[in-house]
């Protein structure tokens, strides 16, 4: 029922940005095969099959592309999809005959999306490398962390899931639009370094005119302004406020109960005075108490809450913002759709759970079926 109902999508198994991005396209109706190897790799992330959420709404056939029989079976798939998707450094996807150029020619319309973390080339393109050093390298890292100490990692959002597979599931999608008009595929270059300096735009607008400091905690959106930051309650646990605009900013100081003048919220020199204030009222009470009294109103507030806690919430309740599948609660598909709502198409796969049952599909004879499984191509 997703808008991208009836597109077909190969995904070859990765882990991180491309499974996320393989995710978000099943998310929103497409059918994703999801190609896994006949021998699970070592990633260093070993889970149950089941429990890998990034894996969910998909079918998954293992091929042993090392052989060439392997090779020739995405390469048949290749033929009737709308997109593949691959994260191998770049090169490896050519070595293995599956790459771009051979995939075109196989289906001239095809989207041929790539994700890799440093791009298909430039000096770093082959070397080894995760979330934190493409942060590292496009500016986001060194902004985060507290003012006098060292760069905090913010999981691996930035890099893997917001710079990269959400920057390729974009890339794939409007590739796929501009398909449906000139009737030609194209190779896709997605790169989590390229898409986290890309979610810094802003910021480097700011910096470009003076309106950013390079020193961690001394920026409004970094922590070191009164009014946008966290705080801890009387029961150890922390609330946000984000009080950016003027009359936000004066809501904050009648609700906290600070009885004296509002300070210019741009004085950066107030900043750690005013910090220390709002922390000591903030400490007088519980996280459920300053709910009460800010929670719904424009002082832009909310508890920080756990994982285990945010989906109880009322707000996430409302919009079923998250949902159960295969007994581990996650994020429910976004954004949302009126006439074409997105759905988890179904657990995640065991990997080659569905091998027979895709080639048959996607117009395998029985007998080419039988003869892959017999010689070990599939599993």
């Amino acid at each position: 029922m997703g808008p991208l109902a009836g597109f077909k999508i190969i995904e070859i198994a990765g882990i991180g940005p491309g499974p996320f991005c393989a995710m978000l396209l099943s998310d929103m109706g497409a059918e994703v095969i999801r190609v896994d190897r006949v021998e699970p790799a070592d990633l260093g992330v070993q889970r149950e099959p089941r429990h890998q959420v990034l894996h969910r709404g998909r079918r998954s056939l293992a091929v042993d592309l090392k052989q060439p029989k392997g090779a020739e079976t995405v390469l048949r798939l290749v033929e009737g999809a709308d997109a593949l998707i691959e994260g191998f450094r770049p090169g490896v996807a050519e070595r293995l005959g599956i790459g771009p150029e051979v995939c075109l020619e196989r289906n001239p319309r095809l989207v041929y999306g790539r994700m890799t973390g440093w791009g298909q080339d430039g000096p770093l393109a082959m070397a080894a490398g995760h979330d934190i050093n493409y942060v590292a390298l496009s500016g986001a890292l060194h902004a985060i962390g507290p003012k006098d100490g060292p760069p905090v990692p913010p999981l691996n959002l930035i890099g893997d899931f917001g710079g990269g597979g959400m920057l390729l599931g974009f890339g794939v999608v409007t590739a796929l639009l501009e398909t449906s008009r000139s009737g030609k595929g194209q190779v896709v270059d997605a790169a989590m370094v390229d898409g986290a300096a890309l979610l810094l735009s802003s910021i480097y607008g700011l910096h470009g005119t003076g309106g950013w400091s390079d020193r961690r905690g001394s920026n409004v959106l970094d922590g070191g302004a009164h009014n946008y930051g966290t705080y801890e309650t009387a029961d150890g646990k922390y609330v946000a406020v984000g009080s950016l605009e003027p009359k936000f900013h004066q809501l904050l100081f009648e609700l906290a109960g600070l009885n004296e003048t509002v300070p210019d919220r741009s004085d950066s020199v107030a900043w750690p005075v005013m910090k220390e204030k709002l922390a000591t009222l903030f400490k007088q009470k519980t996280r459920d108490e300053w709910c009460r009294i800010m929670e719904g109103s424009d002082v832009c507030f909310a508890p920080v809450l756990s994982m285990a806690e945010a989906p109880s919430h009322p707000h996430a309740r409302a919009r079923d913002a998250f949902v159960e599948i295969g007994g581990i609660t996650q994020p429910a598909p976004a954004p949302r759709f009126d006439r074409t709502p997105p759905e988890v198409q179904g657990e995640p796969p065991i990997p080659g759970e569905h091998s027979e049952q895709i080639l048959a599909d996607w117009g395998f004879d029985a007998g080419a079926i039988a003869e892959l499984r017999g010689e070990g191509v599939i599993a």
